[in-house]
């Protein structure tokens, strides 16, 4: 069998795409590209394999590339990922996939003519615990999920204060890392939100470079009557963590700084079910073995369909934070 050609821009968390698919198999590594071009150097004799790439365009025109990876900045996104699937390429993209609703809108119609596979690395979906909770909420576990509140402790404030997202334009906190809750929200629920109400400020970085709220907490409303609650928190004084719990009528899920646990009792003098998995994955390459797979068994549209669900959300949440008002969540 031909191995599939694999390209990767943007050699930070791309790091680990390169490894990922340089321990596959079925993938042969042939180009690296970064604004740094030593970091693509460094990185090729590490694995053995790849060659620095002068640009994105020379990598996505060669045609024994079958798949580029992306992780540059937020902003190039959308853009490259256009350009790779109009080049006839698989797409295996960092989120946020694209930012706007007219990104949103492109990077969609795109995909669609081009029928090739595309994914965004929503890589919690990843993380064993949550694998577990998944397989929970969909055998019956929790009863009927009434309720979801996550939160995206960012806890790494000079990432946003002297990196590169405070140039970004309309750099989006729940876009950029809120994302990860709202995506374990519609995942582990099979549900999409038709409306969301939301907040948010920028206290914490107001004496800084950055220029846009560092806080958002937004309300989400699904025709079910499930009622989610998600906070992008990238000012917090707190190590980086995702704080999620899930209620349902039978039981209720939990992992905050205690750990996870599962209460399936209102006595209050019955103990929790500690659970033993990890709540992040191994590493940022860990959805690569599965979109392999399914690029080579033709891909998964269904995936493709709810990675644009979670950003429409996510946009409809910054969207009623910019109006101060309830706003209809519109899927693109």
């Amino acid at each position: 069998m031909n191995r599939l050609g694999v390209a990767v821009v943007g050699l930070g968390v791309g790091a680990a795409h390169a490894r990922a698919f340089a321990s596959l198999p079925a993938c042969e590594l042939r180009w690296l590209h970064d604004l740094d071009p030593h970091r693509a150097e460094h990185l090729a004799a590490e694995l053995g394999c790849g060659a620095p790439a002068a640009a994105f365009e020379a990598m996505v025109q060669d045609p024994l590339v079958d798949i580029v990876a992306i992780a540059s900045y937020d902003d190039a996104h959308c853009r490259q990922v256009v350009a790779s699937l109009l080049a006839g390429k698989h797409v295996f993209v960092e989120k946020p996939l694209a930012r706007t609703p007219d990104e949103l809108r492109q990077a969609k119609a795109t995909w669609q003519q081009s029928r090739r596979h595309l994914a965004s690395n929503l890589v919690l979906r990843s993380a064993p615990l949550y694998r577990w909770l998944k397989r929970a909420v969909d055998e019956g576990v929790f009863g009927d999920v009434y309720a979801f509140d996550g939160d995206y402790l960012y806890g790494r404030i000079h990432k946003i204060t002297d990196e590169w997202r405070k140039d970004v334009e309309d750099y989006s906190v729940m876009a950029g890392g809120g994302i990860h809750l709202v995506d374990l929200m519609l995942w582990l629920t099979g549900g999409r939100p038709s409306r969301v109400s939301a907040s948010g400020n920028r206290v914490a970085t107001r004496n800084s470079a950055f220029r846009y709220r560092d806080f958002v907490a937004a309300t989400f409303e699904f025709d079910s009557g499930l009622v989610g609650r998600v906070t992008a928190n990238f000012g917090c004084v707190h190590p980086h963590q995702h704080v999620v719990r899930v209620f349902g009528t039978r039981a209720t899920f939990v992992v905050d700084d205690r750990g996870p646990r599962l209460y399936d009792s209102r006595n209050p003098r019955s103990a929790p079910r500690l659970l033993d998995e990890a709540p992040l994955p191994a590493s940022k390459g860990d959805l690569i073995p599965a979109f392999v797979e399914s690029v080579l068994a033709g891909g998964d549209a269904n995936q493709t369909r709810l990675d644009f669900d979670v950003l429409s959300a996510c946009a409809a949440a910054d969207r009623a934070v910019d109006t101060g008002a309830a706003t209809e969540v519109i899927y693109y």
